[in-house]
């Protein structure tokens, strides 16, 4: 059995996850919450930093209560997320993961953080080629796997749809993370306003729809919950429609939502239509698996490790604005 430690703290979430090919043994994680506005990324990673050394010791006393006789000795590599993501967070991990490497003479796998949400959701879910939307803070786009690659097939052209939801809230005086928070107003919301639809074919912005927000807030013209309401209807229904042309253009019947904002249940619903409408599956792990979480790191690490790829620490450095298309996905052939 292989069993991998995967090291995630590309942002906000600082996460270490044991995992084998059967299932996630354990994992820890501790979050940074900022005293206001939203992530600071130098403080980020002081709260990593300082909280690392915990977390994976949680991980492996875990991990040792789970499977009897468990020791370091048996994990066979250490997974940690090269990028995207803030700069010093993910050099604070990555360091951690290089040191690891090194003390237990094991490889290193540097793993892209956005494939490793798909990668997780697929395992988690049981499909095997769907049409992926990810949508994360500072990243939302569509995807569908050919020749290797997970090809980009729109994207956002300014934020992503995280950020304009946590840029929105901070004007609100809402705390981090913001997403929850308009969630929960939204759904007593009962009046749409007119808000700015952007999709240029398969691209979208959300920078113009964010301003209209403060805008309306600001004049006080509408209700706080019928903004938000409007804001989250808009802005899904546009993810919705390019979700919907790329299962067209690839004629796939199966559709994955990954990424920390796929938790909101208004998008889910609305994916959910879309799918039943075309008569095709709509798939979206648990919660913990959405978010920013070790066990996806160490997933796709131990798929990449079975497959012959591994990372030299002289090619470890990370990469704040890595594309999952820049990725040679070595695996899915081996399945």
């Amino acid at each position: 059995m292989t069993i991998i430690l995967g090291l995630e703290g590309t942002a906000w979430n600082l996460s270490a996850a044991l995992v084998s090919e059967e299932r996630v043994i354990y994992e820890a994680e501790s979050t940074y919450k900022p005293e206001y506005g939203g992530i600071h990324p130098r403080e980020a990673a002081q709260h990593h930093a300082s909280e690392l050394k915990n977390v994976v010791a949680r991980a492996l006393r875990g991990a040792d209560k789970e499977k009897e006789g468990f020791s370091l000795d048996i994990i066979d590599a250490i997974a940690f997320s090269q990028g995207p993501g803030m700069g010093p967070c993910l050099r604070t991990v990555a360091t951690a993961a290089r040191a690891l490497s090194i003390s237990l003479k094991i490889p290193l796998i540097g793993v892209n953080h956005c494939v490793a949400h798909i990668e997780i959701g697929r395992w988690q879910c049981g499909t095997k080629d769907p049409v992926v939307l990810y949508v994360s803070g500072a990243n939302s786009q569509v995807l569908a796997y050919r020749a290797d690659r997970y090809r980009i097939l729109g994207e956002t052209l300014d934020i992503g749809i995280g950020n304009a939801l946590d840029k929105f809230a901070r004007y609100l005086r809402l705390s981090h993370p913001g997403g929850p928070k308009i969630e929960e107003l939204a759904s007593k919301g009962t009046k749409y306003v007119y808000m700015p639809y952007v999709v240029k074919g398969m691209d979208l912005s959300f920078s113009g729809l964010t301003t209209a927000a403060k805008d309306a807030f600001d004049l006080h013209l509408e209700e706080k919950a019928d903004i938000c309401y409007s804001f989250q209807e808009t802005a899904f229904a546009m993810l919705t429609e390019v979700t919907e042309r790329a299962m067209s253009h690839c004629g796939k019947d199966d559709m994955l939502l990954a990424g920390g904002v796929g938790a909101n249940r208004r998008l889910q619903q609305m994916l959910q239509t879309m799918c039943h409408d075309r008569e095709a599956r709509f798939y979206v792990p648990e919660a913990k698996y959405l978010k920013d979480n070790g066990a996806m790191i160490a997933y796709l690490g131990l798929l990449m490790l079975k497959s012959g790829d591994t990372t030299p620490i002289e090619k470890s450095e990370v990469n704040p604005n890595y594309r999952p298309d820049e990725v040679e996905v070595t695996w899915r052939d081996v399945e």
